[in-house]
C-alpha cells in the first residue's frame, strides 16, 4: 500500500500523503431506504486507491456496534448513524467542511 502511495504523494512521508489524500476527498453520508422499511447508512466520496475502506468500514462497524460492508467504493452500515459517522470521521481526521450529510 504505502508504495503506490509514494509514487502519488511524489516521495512524501506516507503519513503527509495520507493527510493530504483526506483533505481533497468530499464525503457525502446519506440515508437510504430499503424494503421492509430498512435503513441504510451510505458514505461515498473515498478514495479507495488512498483509505483502505475495508479497515475503514471495520472501524466504523465496531464503533457504531453495527452490521455493514462496504462495495463499489462505498461503505453501507445498517441503521441511521448519519451524524455520528461524521463525527467519528473527524476524529479520524477528516475535514469537517469535507463531510456532508445529504439528508
Amino acid at each position: 500500500m504505502s508504495g503506490e502511495l509514494s509514487s502519488l504523494c511524489g516521495g512524501l512521508p506516507p503519513e503527509l500523503c495520507e493527510q493530504l489524500a483526506r483533505e481533497q476527498q468530499i464525503i457525502k453520508i446519506k440515508l437510504e431506504k430499503r424494503r421492509y422499511g430498512r435503513e441504510v447508512t451510505i458514505i461515498e466520496g473515498l478514495d479507495e486507491r488512498e483509505i483502505n475502506l475495508k479497515k475503514l468500514a471495520s472501524e466504523l462497524k465496531s464503533k457504531l456496534a453495527t452490521g455493514g460492508t462496504y462495495k463499489n467504493g462505498r461503505i453501507e452500515l445498517q441503521g441511521d448513524h448519519r451524524h455520528r459517522v461524521k463525527e467519528i470521521l473527524i476524529e479520524m481526521g477528516f475535514p469537517e467542511e469535507n463531510i456532508i450529510i445529504v439528508e
